[in-house]
């Protein structure tokens, strides 16, 4: 639907999003040494090995001999790290790049790396109790994406940001619009995409736990939906920078 190139939210409190970074870095590496099969042979039983099946995390089913790497109850994290292409890997990395360095500037980075994971665990969770293919693995970093994108929305809903609509027309909006609509999208394929193979119950469930979750991990002195920003142009008696509020 669009793919977000950059934003206008300046990062005020850390020097860089060092965990934005990390993440992005081993999902990346992840990728290219054990899954593209550009520096080695592709290893297509990981997905099975470290992905979330639901089947086994509730312990329906049992992995065959030589797959069970880690505990069934690990995968809704070690899944994070895999991703189905490099397609998948580059959407939930750009919008990591444009949205994550906000909300772990307002969360602080060791709140920050805590909000990333259970993000993709409460996706996980969601996708599980929700999925018709019980057998197929989940693997992908889009539940956290979709955690930020919550957490960013709830922190800088008039923000302006550039897109690509339509992954060809490039617009500048506000936050509250592009990810209004990503929500109706997301929550409208979950209700009638059956048993289609994204997993958009995933999408979802990071969604709401981002939600959640933003508003007891932010930083005390950061207020949502932009007030804080409004209450220092209030009290300096400055106009708003354009596309800022």
């Amino acid at each position: 639907m669009f793919v977000p190139i950059l934003d206008d939210a300046p990062v005020r409190r850390i020097r860089r999003p060092w965990v934005t970074y990390a993440f992005i870095t081993a999902c990346s590496l992840f990728y290219v040494l054990f899954q593209s099969g550009w520096v080695g042979p592709q290893h297509d039983w990981l997905p099975v090995s470290f992905g979330l099946i639901p089947s086994v995390l509730f312990g329906d089913a049992v992995l065959p001999d030589g797959y069970g790497y880690v505990p069934s109850w690990t995968t809704p994290v070690t899944s994070l790290f895999l991703h189905g292409g490099f397609i998948h890997l580059a959407g939930n990395l750009l919008f990591l790049w444009v949205f994550g360095d906000n909300v772990e500037d307002d969360l602080g980075h060791l709140r920050y790396g805590l909000f990333l994971i259970l993000c993709g665990v409460g996706a996980g969770l969601a996708h599980a109790a929700s999925a018709t293919n019980v057998d197929a693995p989940l693997v992908g970093a889009s539940g956290v994406v979709s955690g930020v994108v919550a957490a960013y929305v709830m922190l800088h809903p008039q923000v302006k940001v550039w897109v690509l609509l339509f992954y060809r027309l490039p617009l500048r909006l506000r936050a509250f619009w592009i990810i209004g609509a990503w929500c109706v999208f997301q929550a409208g394929n979950a209700l009638i995409a059956g048993t289609a193979d994204i997993a958009w119950w995933a999408h979802v469930g990071g969604f709401l736990t981002g939600a959640v979750l933003v508003v007891a991990l932010k930083r005390p002195d950061v207020r949502l939906f932009d007030r804080d920003l409004r209450a220092r142009i209030q009290r300096r008696g400055e106009r708003p920078a354009e596309g800022s509020v």
